[in-house]
């Protein structure tokens, strides 16, 4: 996503690898090249889809691939959504990565044209660590996180929608919206899925909720009573419904 030694900020000090779990799934650690993988979804008449940045979960500690990544992109590509699976900077890097999201919309809106996406709607969905990446990412800026390195940082930022799946570090220990979450009145419609039972992390979208209610931003909460945390599309309790309500809220939103 970068050009060669002109990343700013800092990358990891130990070479790229992969987390074992038993579980099986894809986790990225020591990201120093952080990339963008285009899942290109396809209209008959080859008109220009709408896209969304995906960004994985994994505690910033790692990216989880392909439960929050390639699995997202080939269900959005089912509905005739374009999606970019951001591998961003980590362990424990959250201003490269944030840095990395913004580059991300910028690049996608500089390659439009060439991908066949229109960059007027071009959102953001994030799971847990990566739910509080996309709120970032939709949030009100002034400056971006970097200095421009190139012509393809002259292209927006700011992510037209968000989809915060069971997002994580939305507030603080006070109760309040975390410091790094800039609320205001110019963030775009927000769709937030959590889960009661998701003890750890529920709140700050609670908190979240009643912030963007008070700045009167157009959003949806959906909670829903049991589903727990980092599930992806592989839910089996009552949040398993999720992905059929944020195709409906995306239609209510214009993207479809």
């Amino acid at each position: 996503m970068w050009p060669e030694g002109k990343m700013p900020g800092l990358g990891a000090k130990e070479p790229e690898s992969e987390v074992k779990r038993q579980d099986g799934f894809q986790r990225i650690t020591n990201v120093s090249k952080p990339t963008l993988t285009l899942f290109q979804a396809r209209r008959a008449d080859g008109s220009a889809t709408p896209a969304i940045i995906v960004c994985p979960g994994g505690g910033y500690s790692y990216c989880v691939m392909d439960k929050e990544g390639s699995e997202i992109a080939a269900w959005l590509n089912k509905h005739g959504i374009s999606a970019l699976v951001l591998k961003y900077r980590t362990p424990n890097n959250r201003d490269g990565a944030f840095q990395d999201v913004q580059r991300a919309l910028s690049l996608t809106r500089a390659k439009a044209a060439e991908w066949k996406i229109d960059p007027k709607r071009l959102g953001v969905i994030g799971f847990s660590a990566g739910g509080n990446l996309a709120a970032k990412a939709s949030a009100p800026v002034t400056e971006r996180a970097y200095a421009a390195v190139d012509e393809i940082d002259q292209q927006s930022c700011r992510a037209d929608f968000a989809i915060l799946v069971y997002p994580a570090y939305l507030d603080d220990k006070g109760g309040q919206v975390a410091i790094d979450l800039k609320v205001s009145s110019s963030i775009p419609p927000t769709l937030i899925i959590h889960s009661e039972d998701d003890k750890r992390h529920v709140t700050g979208s609670k908190v979240y909720h009643e912030a963007l209610k008070a700045a009167k931003i157009a959003h949806e909460f959906k909670l829903y009573p049991t589903g727990g945390h980092g599930y992806g599309l592989r839910c089996e309790r009552e949040a398993k419904v999720w992905p059929e309500d944020a195709i409906k809220w995306l239609k209510t939103v214009g993207v479809e």
